[in-house]
């Protein structure tokens, strides 16, 4: 009996993944029913293949996604039909592998898949606002108008990600050059105070017989150091997956100095711009707020906007919930609930993301600013460190040839 790769959503609502024997689809997904899940995809698995092995280490850039969508707005809006704009835009396509996937749409599209259940099937390229924009509106007839707001979303995503490395290029480069320097200075320099005070049978001074102690363990260890920290990062990549960890970890995201609040700022804005492009789009609201819980990327505001949602399943709205969770200004909420009360929600959460734009642009603007502080006083630490390991000794060596 061949095994089927699924999807679903279990009674909670979570996303859940793996395997399932069946003879057919539609007793996989009969089965998934019967074990209380909700199917989103089901297809058959493929057995591995070394070709399955180089997908893995393909990826197509988001900059390559908004060119897909940008040139199938255009060519939709134009009245290409969908299946020769597919196949124009794959001839265009500089990533190989990204035109075979697009390949791969067109063929699934031919064999009478709709085309979000064929972009469904590259997750890892379409996410699931992507897909389920496209859904609305391939039952709405307007696709065009639905890929120019993607194009316009991903656009977003693309500026805000380029403004925050820009930011932060400087603040990085400077402690790598440090850090590197502080390599240099342990490897080659210090080790020569050493053979010199041997000489005269001296004490080094604290600081530098430290530099030359973590030279020695470096040399004579450098394989448990590895080991230790491959092990370290396995080990903090599973405890920030974990059940356990991931709150922990996600909330103290949230928290870290600086970064903390930027990330917020623009998690926030990406919930109140999808959600007001997929109520624009005709997507049923609770489908919208449980489709971007889960594509938020943090727990935290994962439950609190899974709150918002069970507010709203109950007919109790949604300024209230977000009022009670803490992570949204009062201002916002404010526009929320008047949006409530005009029936224009979609029109205000657009003017929501816009407030959170404006926010995050002046942050990320005074970003080396905000982080200069901390920047110094590390980078002022390890000079300190480096000068008396360096200075003393010289100090010292003065003191030694002083005639008496």
């Amino acid at each position: 009996m061949p095994n089927f790769k699924y999807r679903a959503r279990d009674k909670f609502s979570r996303a859940v993944s793996g395997t399932i024997a069946a003879s057919g689809e539609d007793e996989a997904a009969k089965k998934l029913q019967d074990m209380g899940y909700v199917p989103i995809s089901v297809e058959k698995a493929r057995d591995f293949s070394a070709h399955d092995l180089l997908k893995k280490f393909k990826s197509v850039k988001l900059e390559e996604v908004n060119v897909f969508t940008r040139q199938l707005y255009s060519l939709q809006k134009a009245g290409v039909p969908l299946l020769s704009s597919l196949e124009v835009i794959a001839i265009q396509s500089k990533n190989m592998y990204f035109r075979s996937v697009i390949e791969e749409i067109a063929a699934n599209i031919r064999s009478g898949n709709s085309f979000s259940a064929s972009l469904r099937k590259y997750p890892k390229i379409f996410d699931e606002v992507y897909v389920s924009m496209v859904k609305a509106a391939e039952s709405g007839g307007n696709i065009a108008n639905i890929l120019e707001r993607l194009s316009a979303l991903l656009e977003q995503d693309i500026d805000t990600r380029a403004r925050i490395k820009s930011a932060t290029r400087y603040p990085l480069l400077a402690f790598v050059v440090l850090c590197i320097g502080f390599l240099i200075m342990v490897t080659f320099v210090i080790p020569r105070f050493s053979v010199i005070y041997g000489q005269f049978n001296a004490e080094l001074p604290l600081p530098t017989r430290v530099l030359i102690m973590i030279n020695l363990l470096i040399r004579k260890f450098w394989f448990l150091f590895i080991t230790l920290i491959i092990a370290g990062f396995i080990g903090f990549r599973k405890f920030i997956r974990s059940g356990f960890g991931r709150p922990i970890w996600d909330n103290f995201k949230l928290k870290v100095y600086v970064l903390g609040p930027l990330m917020q700022i623009l998690i926030m804005s990406r919930f109140a711009r999808i959600t007001s492009l997929l109520m624009k789009s005709g997507v049923p609201i609770l489908e919208i707020l449980d489709l971007v819980a889960n594509t938020s990327g943090n727990i935290i505001i994962a439950r609190a906007i899974r709150n918002v949602k069970e507010s709203v399943n109950q007919g109790r709205g949604i300024s209230e919930p977000m009022k009670a969770s803490g992570l949204f200004p009062p201002v916002v909420v404010q526009m929320v609930a008047i949006g409530e009360q005009t029936g224009k929600v979609d029109e205000l959460l657009l003017s929501v993301a816009d407030y959170y734009d404006r926010e995050s642009s002046y942050m990320i603007k005074n970003l080396s600013t905000y982080i200069e502080p901390a920047l110094i006083f590390v980078l002022g630490i390890m000079v300190l460190v480096m000068a008396l390991a360096i200075f003393l000794p010289m100090w010292n060596l003065i003191r030694l040839f002083r005639p008496s």
